[in-house]
């Protein structure tokens, strides 16, 4: 099945299928409730004058996708250089266990290295099985780093108290 799946950087004809596999990913990981993206903001911000996040996609060779891969570059003190930021990796129920998830991460990290980033970085919830396969590709869990977040309401009161 792999042999014949192409990983290839989305274009704006993927968007609709992009988004079904971001809510497919919502869904998997309990958190549909969450998902405010569109669509559209994905068109605007991956696909427009100033695109603000890169995408591959595994293609099954009739246009299907079966996987994504949604990054983006920070800059990171530590490292001294830029890294390179996974904000959603999913592969399809169908296409997951023959290898796709390795390939596209490998696709990514060729990415990256390329664009000079020097880390890779993605965040990943306490009871995903897919812990393990990151393992496997050479993650490691920061156990003394502790993710956190503003947004909505707290972030628009934090900027109103901005100087």
């Amino acid at each position: 099945m792999t042999d014949t799946i192409a990983i290839r950087h989305a274009t704006r004809e993927d968007v609709p299928q992009i988004y079904t596999l971001v809510r497919g990913l919502a869904d998997y990981v309990k958190e549909a409730h969450l998902l405010k993206g569109t669509e559209e903001d994905l068109l605007r911000d991956g696909f427009g004058d100033q695109p603000r996040f890169k995408c591959l996609v595994a293609d099954d060779g009739t246009g299907t996708l079966l996987g994504t891969v949604i990054y983006s570059a920070n800059y990171s003190t530590w490292v001294g250089r830029s890294t390179c930021y996974i904000d959603d990796f999913f592969v399809s129920d169908k296409a997951r266990g023959k290898g796709l998830g390795r390939r596209l991460m490998a696709a990514v990290a060729a990415e990256a290295l390329a664009e000079g980033h020097g880390r890779i970085s993605l965040t990943v919830l306490d009871w995903n099985p897919a812990r393990e396969a990151y393992h496997s590709l050479g993650f490691e869990h920061e156990e003394s780093s502790l993710r956190y977040t503003v947004s909505g309401e707290a972030l628009n009161r934090l900027a109103a108290s901005a100087d």
